[in-house]
């Protein structure tokens, strides 16, 4: 009789280097992301500073607390304000100008789309010093505006609540504008011309060939973009800390910020309490990236 070859099958072996070269990525993620949250996870329920931390009594006093840290909530309102104002009109802005740039006939459109592009390139602590010295006091646009007649004397653009606030708007449609116009070009050179050229025949003008044609097919892109921006902006951290540090009076700051205040800006870290914030801010936009999913998902 003949004897059957033990070993692996074909796709046996298949199967086992794959799980070979998956494993040490595998474990380097596990170590380096999931164990850290978890240990944050478990450090939310803890007291104390520095390393002299314990287990809170009663267990859940972080996540009371920041119901009344009036700080915390300032700082949540002005993020949210960054969010409900600037995501629309920087994502507006990117699908306007892809649509533009997009055009065939028009000239030298890789230098213009190289020009949006080229303020995302810039380093975030770059940028954010070189809007601080332009709405300084003494800086350009004070130079302009008093030179035009618009303003009688220079204005603290800085030091005022509502105006610091735009300028933080203002810097991150700068910045992020041109990043998010690159996934709308590429979303757009993915639809065939001809579909333009069909509902040009048809009589569409350029308003509903927009409407009807180039955001329906978009819509993937759109709400990738739009949860990447939501991410981004929760999590926003440079531009309150080196355009306003947050003020004046804590009136820009938002809740990145104050959770580094609170773990290495203020002496020694209360870890347990930031921990508990961190995981709030998780939250937050886990269950806005949901519902962006949701509203963009049009499977039956």
């Amino acid at each position: 009789m003949e004897t059957k070859k033990k070993g692996l099958t074909l796709a046996g072996k298949q199967l086992a280097a794959g799980w070979l070269f998956l494993t040490p990525a595998t474990l380097l993620i596990f170590v380096m992301s999931f164990w850290p949250m978890i240990q944050a996870f478990l450090t939310s329920f803890k007291s104390g500073k520095g390393v002299n931390i314990h287990w809170a009594d009663p267990l859940f006093v972080n996540y009371t607390r920041m119901l009344q840290d009036t700080m915390f909530i300032q700082a949540m309102k002005n993020t949210f304000l960054y969010l409900i104002i600037q995501v629309p009109i920087m994502l507006i802005l990117a699908i306007l100008l892809a649509q533009l740039l997009n055009n065939k006939d028009l000239k030298f459109k890789g230098f213009f789309r190289t020009c949006i592009f080229l303020p995302c390139a810039t380093s975030l602590v770059s940028y954010s010093l070189i809007f601080k010295s332009m709405f300084a006091t003494q800086g350009l646009f004070n130079t302009i505006l008093v030179n035009l007649g618009i303003l009688k004397e220079n204005f603290n653009f800085l030091g005022t609540p509502w105006s610091a606030k735009l300028v933080i708007i203002l810097a991150l449609i700068w910045r992020w504008t041109g990043y998010n116009m690159v996934f709308y070009l590429a979303g757009l050179q993915n639809i065939e011309y001809s579909v333009y050229e069909a509902a040009k025949i048809d009589g569409a003008n350029g308003w509903k060939t927009f409407w009807n044609i180039t955001v329906p097919l978009l819509k993937p892109t759109i709400v990738m973009t739009f949860i990447m921006s939501i991410n981004g902006t929760l999590q926003l951290f440079d531009e309150s800390v080196n355009l306003t540090k947050g003020g004046p009076a804590g009136a820009t700051m938002t809740m990145s910020h104050y959770i580094y205040n609170q773990s290495f800006g203020q002496g020694v870290g209360n870890f347990g309490y930031t921990s508990a914030l961190c995981f709030v801010v998780f939250i937050l936009v886990a269950i806005l990236a949901v519902i962006n999913l949701k509203v963009g998902d049009t499977r039956d």
